[in-house]
């Protein structure tokens, strides 16, 4: 596959964009830290916050990074950045207004793939990004689009039965279209990208057991 931009390109998008909002990163780090302290640490409106964060997480990634740095180089960047905002408004909608993203993981191999790809995300990814000799402004931060996603579908590992699983469909795009970055440009560390759409397919057709508490499910809500 022909891409409008080389190799050196789409590195130096990732240093324009890392030295332009630092120290951001680390708040965002610290968003998605929050969601999942939320989802564990069960309270009224938890889900709602939950689901707020991936809403605000998605909405950065289309506007910042698509729209502001990568467009640039990448004519296709605002489709992308239209399709991430699609994202961020269906978990506001879904999530926000209309509560019916439940995080409380009730399915034991569901939270087990679920805090794989948390962890993958979070600190697999930058640690082997290291290893692959990256260094910094060119490190693929928290907030760019890939270990944003592979988070992103690590969270949704928790969500309850039934779901809308239209909240799935832009991040599991997304994991496959960004994972091949892997073979393209060599971002190795983006296989775990094919991996999380894979377990994103996973959660949408595979059915979980339905919860067994209704009032329990309606007061997380």
């Amino acid at each position: 596959m022909s891409l409008p931009f080389t190799r050196e390109q789409f590195f130096e998008v990732f240093a324009l964009y890392n030295e332009g909002v630092m120290p951001l990163q680390f708040g965002l780090c610290l968003l998605a830290l929050s969601a999942f302290g939320a989802m564990v640490v069960r309270r009224r409106g938890s889900d709602r916050v939950v689901s707020a964060i991936l809403a605000g997480l998605w909405a950065w990634m289309g506007i910042v990074y698509h729209f502001i740095y990568f467009a640039p180089v990448n004519p296709a960047a605002r489709l992308f950045a239209a399709l991430f905002l699609a994202a961020a408004a269906l978990f506001a909608w879904a999530g926000v207004v209309r509560g019916r993203l439940v995080f409380d993981g009730e399915s034991r191999a569901r939270r087990i793939a679920g805090h794989a790809l948390i962890a993958y995300a979070l600190v697999g990814y930058p640690l082997l990004s290291l290893l692959l000799g990256r260094q910094f402004p060119e490190l693929p931060t928290f907030g760019l689009p890939c270990p944003t996603t592979i988070f992103t579908i690590g969270m949704l590992a928790f969500l309850s039965q039934p779901f809308p699983r239209y909240v799935l469909f832009v991040p599991i795009a997304w994991a496959f279209m960004g994972g091949q970055a892997a073979f393209t440009l060599g971002v190795y560390e983006d296989l775990g990208l094919l991996v999380a759409g894979v377990a994103g397919l996973w959660l949408t057709f595979h059915p979980a057991s339905q919860p067994s508490n209704l009032g329990h499910r309606q007061g997380a809500s």
